[in-house]
């Protein structure tokens, strides 16, 4: 049966006074072969509570539904312009569509890191353009050196931080591959001397973060890890890690990791000191150096690590309970762990160097040197013309 409103026919089924008001539409942005799409709930939801939405896309009618925003739409052409309306429904059924959004176009990811250590192939991308890749690289961060609890010998040294190297406007081939390495930071370990990988594109010449190495010494003043070197366009060595602790009434005291290279210059050098906390030194748009702990039975602190997202601030150097601070977005170097305090503080993601280990026998048990923080590469690139190069141009996720 049908009844008469204002004029018209309508059908049983509809009920203009009860389904809602049509949702205002928000912004559309393009993914992968997808778009998300934002929009606010209508203030007249009608009769009754709104069920759902569904997003449609313009062209192509591709639809996606849920029961608030944002809603994704999957299912679209890389490279077309799509716009979008929203509907609300509810159970007295659908109501009008909301004006279109913006427009989006879809497209393939623009960029690739790799940041678990091993051997990878990147396969070139078609329709680059331009077709180049710009590409940084950190190498693992050294680890720190200990020896066993109660050994008598002096506290261990300090890894060096990983470099950093960058490379820009490497021409690829559409479907070639590429080798990519990821270097790993150095394990945890008692007695030796424990070094970062190396990270490259291509080939340890075409452009590399050199992996920190580890401390290989317990004598006091000696055994420090130097920073990982790099190749490429720019970049900085990582820092060095502090030397073997100093003796000091019964105590020992342990020294930083050096921090990540920068995307400016090198990373922070890690501190050493015989009595007191000593902070390590800033990093040049690459990590901090690590504290020394300023405490006889504490281990040292790590150096910080380094983003991969293109230039930022300096690391600043640790002091305190901390490790150094991470530059250009990468993550602070810890300082001792419960509950066995005595081994060295970690170094930080990407490529921050361990903190040496303290032979105290006031926590116990076998005193490990710090572990290195992982090292990574990252490859950016364009579909539109857009130039995107290291440190700091276009660099960021697009």
């Amino acid at each position: 049966m049908s009844m008469r409103y204002q004029a018209a026919i309508l059908t049983a089924s509809y009920f203009p006074l009860k389904t809602p008001n049509a949702p205002t539409i928000g912004t559309a942005t393009a993914g992968d072969t997808s778009a998300s799409v934002t929009f606010t709930a209508p203030a007249n939801v009608g009769g009754g509570a709104i069920t759902g939405y569904t997003v449609t896309s313009s062209p192509g009618g591709f639809t996606g539904t849920g029961a608030s925003s944002p809603i994704t739409v999957s299912g679209l052409t890389n490279g077309t312009a799509y716009t979008f309306t929203v509907v609300a429904t509810n159970a007295f059924g659908t109501g009008p569509a909301s004006a279109a959004s913006n427009s989006a176009t879809p497209s393939p990811p623009s960029q690739v890191a790799y940041t678990t250590a091993g051997t990878y192939s990147w396969v070139a991308p078609p329709s680059l353009s331009p077709a180049t890749v710009s590409v940084v690289c950190v190498g693992g961060g050294g680890g720190g050196f200990a020896t066993g609890a109660g050994d008598g010998y002096y506290a261990g040294a300090c890894g060096g931080g990983g470099g950093l190297g960058y490379k820009n406007g490497y021409s690829v081939t559409s479907g070639s591959s590429y080798t990519v390495v990821v270097g790993a930071g150095a394990v945890m370990s008692t007695g030796s001397q424990t070094n970062g990988g190396t990270s490259y594109f291509v080939s340890t010449s075409l452009v590399r973060g050199g992996g920190g190495n580890g401390g290989s010494s317990a004598s006091p003043g000696s055994g420090a890890g130097a920073g990982g070197d790099y190749a490429g366009d720019g970049g900085g060595n990582g820092g060095n890690g502090a030397n073997g602790g100093q003796y000091n009434s019964g105590n020992y005291w342990p020294g930083g990791g050096g921090g990540a290279g920068g995307y400016a210059g090198n990373g922070g050098a890690g501190a050493q000191s015989n009595s007191s906390n000593t902070a390590g030194s800033a990093g040049s748009g690459g990590g901090g150096g690590g504290a020394s702990s300023g405490y006889g039975s504490i281990g040292g602190y790590g150096g910080g690590g380094v983003g991969i997202l293109g230039q930022g601030s300096n690391g600043a150097g640790g002091s305190g309970p901390s490790g150094g601070g991470g530059g250009s977005g990468g993550a602070q170097g810890t300082g001792f762990v419960a509950p066995n305090y005595a081994n060295g503080g970690a170094g930080g993601a990407y490529g921050g160097g361990g903190g040496g280990g303290n032979p105290s026998t006031g926590n116990g048990g076998t005193h490990n040197g710090g572990v290195g923080g992982v090292g990574a590469v990252r490859i950016i690139y364009s579909f539109s013309g857009v130039t995107r190069s290291f440190p700091s141009t276009n660099t960021g996720d697009l």
